[in-house]
């Protein structure tokens, strides 16, 4: 049967799909680079925003659109938080929700005929099996790098988030299984691995170990080879004190890049938003980061116009963010969710203003980034090769990224693809 396999959103959607695709190539059946030529199409959906679950819808009707004869199979956050409107777009021939989304195969194979039954692929067995070529999540570009799924679900009540009700409570998956998968990643060439979830900073809570995300780390430096190791979105209140003690410990394999999600840079916001940190605290959390690890890039999340934020709170969040000097900043207009909090809360904030206070973020984030930047001109730094682009008369385009996640551009004659090479960086 041939597969086409798709997603939207977050790291871990794209680290669940490719954990699908492992398991699909070791049931036996074929991944298809585009929807044309498949049998079965999956799609693992977002909501995070009402512009994400648009998205979500859209992409199932192209899907259809490209390939009327396929049984679509919509699973992910949207999904789940709107059944009824996935289960009638065209062309889906059955959902499966994110507290079933790890048996998918399972589910599917109930129904489908196969010459190998995907029914008799237990979770555990896609571990113990010899490596396979990696697949390239489709409408993506090629890459060197993995997602890994350490954990699922998030216990904290942030006012805005729907991925919470989306997800559940939080689930962490065993560190054999983890280390399993990225030994298996690294066998078929992969360089880098990212550890991702929507709460991974709470990694072992839910078994009991609240200092599960160091052990973790430990355990891949100690028993997995891979060259470089990344660490996905972080709460900050999440991080014990030993956490900094990773990065030396690491011989360089782990990335210096903390995205430690801020949200509001005012302490009357983050209260409303019931996230568990303050300013003074976010401000601490960062120098001491910056002290323990040279040079490191701090990336954040803001929102902008959440319910009740004034000019005056926003006046502050914008000269904390600046503040901070992050290496970048992911701005958000709040987006108004059913079953939150924050969605009957008073003092909805008019789009207008949304946007406008969302442009002077990014306008600042963009100032922020170029000045992390400049701070390595003339610097000479490993970048590990990811793509390229096009082939000109002087050679290939590539461009990669530094343990720091700076972007560097390159042209060579050179095949780079998946290998690190020291760079001088010369310009902006």
């Amino acid at each position: 049967m041939n597969v086409y396999l798709d997603y939207l959103g977050c790291r871990l959607n794209q680290a669940e799909i490719e954990a699908m695709a492992a398991r699909f190539q070791r049931a036996g059946h074929r991944l298809s680079p585009t929807p044309v030529e498949a049998d079965l199409i999956v799609l693992n959906t977002c909501a995070v925003t009402h512009e994400a679950a648009r998205d979500s819808r859209q992409r199932l009707h192209a899907l259809h659109a490209a390939n009327v004869n396929a049984r679509i199979v919509p699973t992910g956050c949207w999904t789940t938080l709107a059944p009824g409107e996935a289960a009638s777009a065209p062309g889906v021939w059955r959902i499966v929700e994110n507290s079933r989304k790890d048996s998918l195969l399972e589910i599917l194979g109930r129904s489908l005929s196969s010459s190998i039954s995907l029914s008799s692929l237990s979770s555990q067995a896609a571990y113990d099996l010899e490596p396979l070529a990696r697949f390239q999540v489709p409408s993506a570009r090629l890459r060197t790098r993995l997602f890994v799924k350490a954990q699922d679900g998030c216990d904290n009540h942030c006012a805005f988030c729907v991925t919470r009700i989306a997800r559940g409570p939080a689930r962490s998956r065993p560190i054999r299984e983890i280390i399993a998968e990225i030994n298996l990643a690294h066998a078929t060439g992969v360089k880098e691995i990212v550890l991702t979830g929507v709460h991974l900073g709470a990694y072992g809570h839910d078994l009991g170990d609240r200092r599960g995300l160091v052990a973790l780390v430990k355990a891949i430096l100690c028993e997995t080879s891979v060259e470089r190791l990344r660490l996905s979105s972080l709460e900050p209140w999440d991080l014990s004190p030993d956490f900094f003690d990773l990065w030396p410990q690491s011989d360089g394999r782990l990335c210096r890049h903390l995205h430690l999600p801020l949200q509001s840079g005012c302490a009357a916001t983050l209260r409303r938003m019931a996230r568990r940190t303050t300013p003074g605290k976010f401000a601490a959390l960062v120098a001491t980061a910056r002290e323990r690890i040279p040079e490191v890039a701090i990336s954040t999340d803001v929102i902008a116009g959440f319910p009740g934020e004034t000019e005056r709170e926003f006046d502050e969040t914008l000269s904390f963010v600046r503040e901070m000097n992050f290496s970048d900043i992911h701005v958000f207009k709040y987006s108004r969710r059913d079953g939150t909090p924050a969605a009957s809360m008073r003092g909805q904030v008019l789009e207008a203003v949304k946007k406008d206070r969302s442009q002077r973020l990014r306008e600042l984030s963009a100032a922020s980034a170029r000045a992390y930047r400049a701070r390595f001109l003339r610097r000479t730094l490993p970048v590990l090769w990811e793509a390229t682009n096009t082939v000109g008369p002087e050679g290939f385009d590539w461009h990669g990224y530094t343990d720091n996640y700076l972007r560097v551009s390159l042209t060579s004659r050179e095949m780079l693809w998946n290998t690190v090479s020291p760079v001088l960086i010369t310009e902006l």
